[in-house]
């Protein structure tokens, strides 16, 4: 099984680079060590990295955002909190060719998280990947589920400029075009409609977008039309159920990485073949793996137990550190 999932990782890497899906040079140099968010209170929940190896996290819990330069073993403040509106930071994505970082923000008070600079509607903010000033503010439209609240939680951005987001608690995907002045909603499905934290992770491919669920087993195939539209939703067949699925990054042609939370633990290889998903296990052990993102030959796992944040029994715990935990491409 290991010597065909670092074949398979090879190959994949060479039709990734020559298709032009993986923009993010070769690492070179020693291995990666991990790269830490000071203190115990942010709980990040999504990094993603720059072109030039930046890493960059969200904080839950704090409402701003970190950033660690290549090489560096800490991660500092960059965007302080209440920053164009900034509240509970969920989703991240630093966007090279339009020079932005997109940002999920959300009123997470119905969990009890106040940020210390007060909490604000869901939007999705933008600010510029190089300085961190502010680019743009754009509110969820209302919510379409009964006694839930929209919530934006993560983001993928198409070779057009085009920004997906997925809204976690109201069944849809949302899109902003470049030079829009809203939001708005993408697709739908009926099975997206149950109550609880349902579409996370958010990729995006040849001629499709891919979505995992949070709560429930599930990931599912949009298609993207010649327009630009949404069309077929299918729902993948996973050799394996999955448990609490959430980052989720393309890794190539029909390939994705994935991270599996609290409960699992893991960061997974996802091979796609027509409407079948195999789920390959890169790495386990991870306390709460939350977000992930590949820089070269290196993968980062954001591995943040939420359970310290969430569960009233150990809300008086220290919970370990936050850290970006690097894994090497096997070869």
């Amino acid at each position: 099984m290991q010597k065909r999932l670092r074949a398979t990782l090879r190959g994949l890497r060479r039709a990734a680079m020559a298709a032009g899906l993986l923009a993010l040079p070769l690492a070179a140099g020693s291995a990666a060590a991990d790269v830490v968010v000071p203190g115990h209170g942010d709980f990040p929940e999504s990094l993603h990295a720059s072109a030039d190896g930046t890493l960059f996290f969200s904080s839950m819990a704090g409402g701003r955002i970190f950033r660690a330069a290549p090489g560096a073993a800490e991660a500092r403040e960059w965007i302080p909190a209440g920053t164009n509106g900034l509240s509970s930071v969920l989703g991240i994505l630093a966007d090279d060719r339009s020079g932005t970082l997109y940002a999920c923000s959300n009123d997470m008070g119905f969990a009890g998280i106040t940020v210390p600079t007060g909490n604000t509607p869901p939007a999705l903010k933008l600010f510029d990947l190089r300085t961190g000033a502010a680019k743009g503010s754009f509110p969820f439209p209302p919510g379409t589920i009964e006694g839930q609240s929209p919530l934006c939680n993560d983001i993928a951005v198409a070779g057009d400029g085009t920004a997906y987001v997925t809204d976690t608690l109201s069944g849809r995907l949302l899109r902003l075009r470049p030079g829009a002045t809203a939001l708005e909603v993408w697709a739908r499905d009926p099975r997206w409609n149950d109550k609880g934290p349902r579409l996370d992770g958010i990729a995006i491919g040849e001629g499709a977008l891919y979505v995992n669920f949070f709560e429930g087993d599930g990931l599912f195939r949009v298609a993207i039309g010649p327009d630009g539209s949404a069309g077929a939703v299918t729902k993948l067949r996973t050799s394996r159920p999955l448990v609490h699925a959430d980052g989720l990054r393309m890794a190539g042609p029909n390939t994705l990485l994935m991270v599996e939370g609290e409960g699992k633990g893991t960061l997974d290889l996802i091979t796609i073949k027509g409407d079948e998903a195999e789920i390959q296990v890169v790495r386990d052990g991870f306390q709460g793996p939350v977000s992930v993102v590949q820089h070269g030959d290196t993968i980062h796992v954001l591995d943040v137990p939420l359970k310290y944040l969430f569960d009233p029994a150990l809300r008086s715990q220290t919970p370990p550190p936050f850290k970006a935990v690097p894994v090497k491409q096997p070869r």
